[in-house]
């Protein structure tokens, strides 16, 4: 009836925070019994969903490529070599005709080189009008 009357006033407590509440009243109740009689009385918390982060730029915002050169996608690949050296290849796809302009493997890609691979890139095919690049963090 004492878990009844928690719940009744305060909502928001799971089994956990009325069995706290209960050992503070100086009820002798372990927690197990706490959980059964909690489930068998109907008893639960609401599933919280998770709060989405809204996407700088959604992907029903995106137009499709209408032609070579349109739009291009940047991305890295990571590998590791049977010595246990880290290898980054970053790749770059036309997104209208499949084309590859660059494959640039190296052991350690920092911002320059980014740059310095596209600057050589667009200086012989032409400069696009779009790059995407998927912002995903990684742990390594």
């Amino acid at each position: 009836m004492r878990i009844r009357e928690i719940c009744e006033t305060r909502v928001r407590y799971g089994y956990r925070r009325v069995h706290v509440l209960l050992r503070r009243e100086g009820w002798t109740i372990n927690i197990k019994k706490t959980r059964r009689i909690y489930n068998e009385l109907g008893l639960q918390l609401r599933n919280k969903h998770p709060k989405r982060r809204v996407k700088a730029k959604l992907r029903e915002d995106r137009e499709e490529a209408v032609g070579p050169n349109d739009v291009w996608a940047m991305d890295f690949v990571h590998d590791q070599l049977a010595m246990g050296k880290k290898l980054r290849i970053l790749t770059v796809v036309d997104t209208h005709s499949r084309f590859c302009p660059v494959v640039d493997p190296r052991f350690s890609y920092r911002g320059e080189n980014v740059v310095q691979t596209l600057a050589e890139v667009c200086g012989k095919i032409g400069y696009p009008n779009t790059i995407r690049v998927d912002n995903v963090l990684c742990a390594e």
